[in-house]
């Protein structure tokens, strides 16, 4: 069967969105941009391969869809913004094999004009064909929630915007048969910035109740009782909680690097949640300290080195700064994480724990840094002769909390 869709970049963008199209009856290849690959367990593989997904590693293939949707990442750049290698390459291998009517889909997070300013020329110079008369190209923001069960593809509403109306809605009637919802924006532009605005919303209001975090710990304040009362509110709030650092693949996105005005609230979120490591590992050797023992010579153990709860992904989780800084102070660190069979920090294998409670009651300081479901966190309190909660998982007093 010839596949309706190509989803270029398989890693933490277009997987989820080849796995829904499989779900909705699509046929559909994937093809690699680089060494990317996202995290699916055998029984998903099956499914996707039964359902009628290809990996492809032909390029000619990709000529031969409706429909390609171009999902490569883009890391931080040396400049600060995000590197469009990727996204240049994935541009490039399809303008050597695209024919017209084919409706061409940027989803990886850019800077606002990319789609039009960078990605267009890449297209129209290799394949020779004109964007909106020949072909139809358009952005749509990503909203990948690794994990999140309640919100999926097929209830989460998609954001598009179109080179030309005719755009627009070509890629409102690939994007209707796979969601319930398409929303569409005035072009291309206000699709990137709508990404732009929910990455940054999210980083600003986790840095806003990490420095609450902070303050609260020097009034003698329980935040985290601060925040279930406020949470309450049933308007003008939504609950952030505290944590050790900002993990994922999405990053906070200042235009200076982009030749823009500087967004000033996102540069100071940035270095607030970027200290996080720092405190988590001061408040650590604080209270070694105050229980009579010092950092250097420590047996410290990490509990949940991931990103996100419940997932394989290391992306930018803030475990590798904090085990790099109590190596710094001389602690012998391990980690226990049941997603993560081995773990190294500048290629340092770090030693990990089989037996949870075993290394919990040998350990001199345990920090809980991601709360998987599989941790029994009341058992844990009882076992740990010192615990930090960076997560505010344990029952009150059990621990000392972040």
């Amino acid at each position: 069967m010839p596949a309706d869709l190509a989803v270029i970049g398989l890693g933490p963008y277009g997987l989820p969105l080849a796995q829904a199209a499989v779900a909705a009856g699509i046929p559909t290849i994937g093809y690699r941009t680089g060494p990317e690959a996202g995290a699916l367990s055998p029984a998903e593989q099956r499914r996707m391969l039964s359902g009628g997904f290809r990996p492809a590693t032909n390029a000619a293939e990709l000529g031969r869809v409706r429909t390609a949707v171009i999902c490569a990442p883009t890391p931080r750049g040396a400049d600060g913004g995000p590197d469009l290698a990727q996204v240049e390459a994935a541009g490039r291998t399809l303008s050597a094999h695209l024919r017209p009517h084919t409706t061409v889909i940027l989803e990886s997070p850019v800077h606002p004009g990319t789609t039009e300013g960078f990605l267009r020329p890449l297209l129209e110079e290799g394949s020779g064909l004109r964007a909106g008369r020949d072909f139809h190209l358009a952005y749509s923001p990503s909203r990948v929630d690794p994990g999140n069960r309640d919100f999926t593809p097929a209830n989460t509403p998609k954001v598009i915007g179109g080179l030309t109306p005719a755009c627009t809605e070509s890629a409102a009637a690939f994007y209707g048969r796979l969601t319930d919802k398409v929303v569409r924006a005035r072009g291309p532009r206000e699709a990137e910035t709508v990404q732009l605005l929910e990455t940054n919303y999210r980083h600003v209001n986790i840095a806003l109740v990490n420095e609450m975090a902070i303050l609260c710990h020097d009034l003698g304040v329980d935040l985290w009782d601060v925040v279930r009362c406020a949470e309450t509110k049933p308007f003008g709030f939504e609950a952030f909680r505290p944590g050790p650092g900002v993990g994922g693949h999405t990053l906070p996105q200042d235009l200076t690097s982009h030749g823009g005005r500087g967004l000033r609230m996102v540069e100071l979120a940035q270095q607030v949640n970027n200290r996080m490591p720092g405190y988590v590992v001061q408040r650590a050797a604080t209270l070694l300290n105050e229980h009579g023992k010092s950092a250097r010579g420590a047996r410290v153990l990490l509990l949940g080195v991931t990103y996100k709860p419940d997932l394989a992904d290391l992306q930018g989780a803030p475990a590798r700064e904090i085990a790099l800084r109590l190596m710094e102070l001389g602690a012998s660190v391990s980690y226990h994480d049941p997603h993560v069979p081995a773990w190294s920090v500048i290629d340092r294998p770090v030693p990990r724990a089989d037996s949870l409670y075993e290394a919990a009651a040998d350990a001199d300081l345990t920090i809980l840094l991601q709360q998987h479901r599989t941790y029994d966190l009341q058992g844990l309190s009882v076992k740990a002769q010192l615990l930090l909660d960076t997560r505010g998982a344990t029952p009150t007093g059990a621990a000392h909390r972040l």
